[in-house]
């Protein structure tokens, strides 16, 4: 197995949008501080693992679709898939526990339930892009499991209702959408760079939140235009890649502005790895 190989698999660079997670939940409960860090390692480590899993899971229908991704090549075999999204289930459980003891556990076994349950038996039906949206606002919670969780709630909903539009729109990057769900999404997405701006630090946060909506909103419009399977793709990957800029807004929000600039500022890198290993 090459190095290469596990980047895929994992959709390692992907990875970039998920400490906004804990970032943003700790800064809403008041408690963003060295924890925060090992809480958003934990999340990274169960990111990879549903990327592993989600691959594992969806082998047989990647060798018809996506004969090019790491197991249906032959790169790297579905048992190795499979654990190493158990060793990174059991990593992000372990760091979790350590970072912050019973209080993130009680939010981290939930959201590995919600990750294993998308990955395999939610992501084909109906229900996917809403237990996708469960994983990513429980994974704001965990960034404010030491704290007061409740206060974290309004950017758990934010997020989640961004990661629904995403998923939405994923289950159509194969064959090509249609353009009533791009118009919906994207109606949601302006909706969604608003809210930051309730808070504190308005100013910035409504310019982390435009943008947000400028980068994400349109590769949208251009599914507008052309629900073409490749411009689906684009769009999948741009909401990926602008999330920083809106964990960033709702960081800010929350009152720590410096740290949410310094969240948004990684989504150029985001957007520049995602040329070299497909976020999606």
């Amino acid at each position: 197995m090459r190095a290469r190989d596990l980047v895929q698999l994992v959709r390692a660079p992907a990875a970039l949008s998920v400490p906004g997670d804990a970032v943003a939940g700790a800064a809403a409960s008041g408690t963003l501080g060295g924890r925060t860090a090992g809480l958003a390692a934990a999340s990274v480590c169960l990111y990879w693992a549903g990327m592993a899993a989600n691959d594992w899971a969806d082998r047989d229908l990647d060798a018809v679709e996506r004969p090019e991704r790491p197991i249906p090549s032959g790169r790297i075999t579905p048992r190795a898939a499979l654990g190493i999204a158990g060793g990174l289930t059991a990593a992000g459980l372990a760091l979790a526990a350590v970072t912050g003891g019973r209080r993130a556990l009680a939010v981290a076994v939930p959201l590995v339930g919600a990750i294993w349950a998308y990955d395999l038996k939610l992501k084909n039906t109906d229900a996917g892009p809403a237990g996708m949206a469960v994983c990513r606002g429980l994974d704001v919670l965990l960034g404010a499991s030491t704290g007061r969780v409740s206060r974290a709630l309004w950017p758990a909903l934010v997020v989640a209702s961004h990661t629904y539009t995403v998923t939405a729109l994923s289950r159509r990057e194969v064959h090509g959408g249609d353009r009533d769900v791009a118009g919906r999404t994207l109606v949601a997405t302006a909706a969604i760079a608003a809210a930051p701006v309730l808070g504190r630090q308005r100013g910035l946060s409504a310019l982390l939140g435009g943008w947000y909506a400028a980068r994400y909103g349109g590769a949208q419009r251009r599914v507008l235009d052309d629900p073409s399977a490749g411009n689906v793709r684009a769009s999948v990957g741009a909401g990926i890649t602008a999330l920083p800029a809106l964990q960033g807004a709702l960081t800010a929000s929350a009152g720590s502005p410096v740290t949410g600039a310094v969240l948004a500022a990684v989504t150029p890198l985001a957007r520049a790895l995602a040329r070299k290993v497909s976020p999606t």
